[in-house]
């Protein structure tokens, strides 16, 4: 999946989370879209990639694309870590969701992603699709339609609390 993609799918999956949290919805999506960039550290040409560039080349030589920054193993090392720098709970819990909604996209395409890693095998759904082909644009608008969605019953909550 494209960048865009990733960060609207961090956006809906963290807007679900605060569906029923009573976390900072604000902080969760901010938290979320970074999470949703963070596992393409791995791909020099992603937007994380060519923002930190020296990371992503090391990152890209030690483990390749799509193989431990995809993993359950980095997300729950992610986890650990952030639960023990980071203070403020809804900043840790929207990078993880973020980090899983990227997870489970890239599930959705054809090279899929070595979720079990270190073994080599790669885990994707039976139905994939082509990075950038128009059934992600379908994808990316339903995404879209999703985050409108729960931002509607997140504000309608909030207008009925006051």
């Amino acid at each position: 999946m494209q960048g865009n993609t990733h960060i609207v799918g961090g956006i809906t999956a963290s807007l679900a989370f605060a569906q029923f949290s009573n976390d900072n919805p604000l902080i969760l999506v901010g938290a979320g879209v970074i999470g949703a960039l963070l596992p393409d550290i791995c791909h020099r040409g992603s937007k994380i990639g060519r923002t930190f560039p020296l990371i992503a080349k090391l990152v890209t030589t030690v483990f390749g694309h799509r193989s431990f920054t995809h993993s359950l193993l980095f997300l729950i090392s992610m986890m650990v870590l952030l639960h023990m720098l980071i203070p403020y709970r809804a900043i840790s819990i929207g990078i993880i969701i973020g980090m899983a909604s990227h997870i489970i996209l890239d599930m959705c395409t054809k090279k899929g992603v070595k979720l079990f890693f270190p073994a080599t095998v790669s885990i994707r759904f039976p139905l994939t699709t082509k990075t950038g082909s128009k059934v992600e644009g379908v994808v990316l608008m339903l995404l879209s339609m999703l985050s409108i969605y729960f931002s509607y019953e997140l504000i309608v909550r909030f207008i009925d609390a006051i």
